[in-house]
């Protein structure tokens, strides 16, 4: 197996959905000939044609409207935006139309359309560029909301998505793109989506996040280990549907839990799934459910990103809390 980044993962998987079904397309601002912002399309139009690889104006209304039409027409629409910020501009194409077409045409009709984005901070990117609002699209029913956290992941669950018959959005975290690489299969595979996965078992507290606060978790179970605490790290990957069976396995195994989300306290998904564990396995806990969040501010301008991000410190800090409960 090759070592890739999660952008070589994610055009591996685009190219072998490309490959596979003649009716899926990729279009986006800049995707065609110069590859995407961040390269992710790169090589695709030189081998499939400017048909199925295209570039659009630089309208997101546009973008939703047209993936609308070919979906309803049997094609398998990959459309990107090109920074997650800039969806408010297609929220009534993204909410209002593909999240509802199922319910809509009485299940007579399906949107088998996959939105990709990158978002999050860490990289310095300008206002509107790194917004966390993935919390908006999984509150939007109809719509599955996938986040991946590794390159073998990113892959099999972007094939996942494109094989879907109901709209998936697709958000990729900037800061993950090319930080470290990981060992991705040739071919095709794929990844449930709504599972969740357990990137390391352990038994005095349960840390459930996702995106770019996978590693930041990672490390902080990592620094309490040498301390003689076991922290167990869950990888939602997918925050809509929630895989709530593995978290609150998770919880009754552990009866203590910190959920990290970069997002501000207010938006993400943490608060949604706190309530599923109160809902669900309240008895089970021995302290409170505690969050590590971004404050509930506007997202600063990069000079202020590394003080208002969440990080590993603010992780252990937390479950310190948690344990002395």
């Amino acid at each position: 197996m090759a070592q890739k980044t999660m952008i070589q993962a994610i055009t591996d998987a685009l190219a072998v959905e490309l490959r596979n079904d003649e009716n899926v397309l990729v279009f986006g601002e800049d995707v065609g000939n110069n590859g995407g912002v961040f390269r992710a399309t790169e090589g695709l139009q030189a081998e499939f044609g400017e048909d199925r690889v295209f570039d659009t104006p630089l309208a997101e209304s546009g973008i939703g409207g047209l993936a609308i039409g070919l979906a309803l027409e049997d094609f398998r629409p990959v459309a990107e935006i090109q920074f997650f910020g800039f969806v408010f501009e297609v929220m009534d194409s993204v909410a209002g139309q593909m999240a509802r077409m199922r319910y809509r045409t009485g299940g007579t009709r399906t949107a088998p359309i996959t939105i990709r984005a990158p978002f999050g901070g860490g990289v310095h990117t300008p206002e509107l560029h790194a917004d966390n609002l993935e919390g908006l699209m999984a509150q939007s029913p109809g719509l599955k909301v996938v986040i991946p956290s590794t390159p073998y992941d990113a892959k099999g669950l972007l094939i996942s998505a494109i094989r879907d018959n109901d709209p998936v959005i697709f958000l990729e975290h900037m800061k993950l793109y090319r930080s470290f690489r990981q060992e991705v299969p040739e071919g095709e595979y794929t990844i449930e989506i709504g599972k969740a996965a357990v990137r390391r078992e352990g038994t005095d507290v349960s840390v459930i996040t996702y995106g770019a606060m996978v590693q930041e978790s990672v490390k902080a179970a990592e620094e309490l280990e040498k301390e003689g605490v076991s922290v167990e790290v869950i990888d939602l990957r997918t925050i809509s549907p929630l895989d709530v069976d593995t978290i609150i396995a998770s919880v009754k195994k552990t009866n203590r839990v910190v959920v990290v989300q970069e997002a501000q306290k207010q938006a993400g998904i943490a608060a949604n799934v706190i309530a599923e564990i109160n809902d669900r396995a309240i008895l089970s806990l021995e302290a409170p459910v505690m969050r590590v969040t971004a404050p509930d501010s506007i997202f600063p301008f990069a000079q202020a990103e590394t003080v208002w991000l969440p990080n590993h410190n603010d992780i252990v800090e937390r479950i310190k809390e948690v344990l002395a409960f």
